[in-house]
């Protein structure tokens, strides 16, 4: 049975931390579903190419999904807001599966209840404070991996980033 990651939506999204993972997941045979906090709406990036949610947080259920990806741009500063997208990214961590965050993406991991202590983790340095007083042991680096977590700093570090993240869910059952 073919894998579902779910992206998280909001406005404000960096273009390619959206775009890029969405089809290199797809080229990869995985289902892709957008999330935000309302289904069906369109979310501005950055540059304001729109991007349409398939489902609502309020639908999220992480017993249904195999990964995570959390976009950077200022989109994370939104989507953190949400308590039932922080809540899924913690269940999903929880149960092991695939949390992957690039560049700002991590503020969200900052609010996911915790699940930055004691995790190896990366970001775009602008955000470095926020991730290392979430706990986490932050290094400079393209991309850190860490059980299930990965990590990345910024659109150059997508290319790691996702082979990381196929990496990573190719080892789950």
């Amino acid at each position: 049975m073919a894998k579902t990651i779910v992206i998280l939506a909001e406005q404000m999204y960096q273009e390619m931390e959206i775009w890029y993972p969405l089809y290199r997941l797809r080229e990869a045979g995985y289902t892709v579903v957008v999330a935000g906090p309302e289904a069906g709406k369109t979310y501005p990036s950055k540059l304001g190419y729109p991007c349409k949610s398939d489902i609502s947080y309020a639908d999220l259920d992480a017993n249904v999904y195999d990964g995570v990806v959390v976009p950077g741009g200022m989109a994370p500063d939104y989507i953190r807001r949400d308590d039932r997208a922080n809540r899924f990214v913690k269940q999903m961590d929880e149960q092991g599966k695939l949390i992957a965050s690039i560049c700002h993406g991590p503020w969200v991991l900052c609010s996911a209840y915790g699940m930055l202590r004691g995790r190896k983790a990366t970001c775009f340095f602008a955000i470095k404070d926020d991730v290392i007083n979430a706990g986490a042991d932050y290094s400079d680096a393209e991309v850190m991996v860490d059980r299930n977590l990965v990590t990345a700093r910024k659109p150059d570090d997508l290319p790691a980033f996702m082979q990381a993240t196929l990496d990573v869910l190719a080892r789950q059952s």
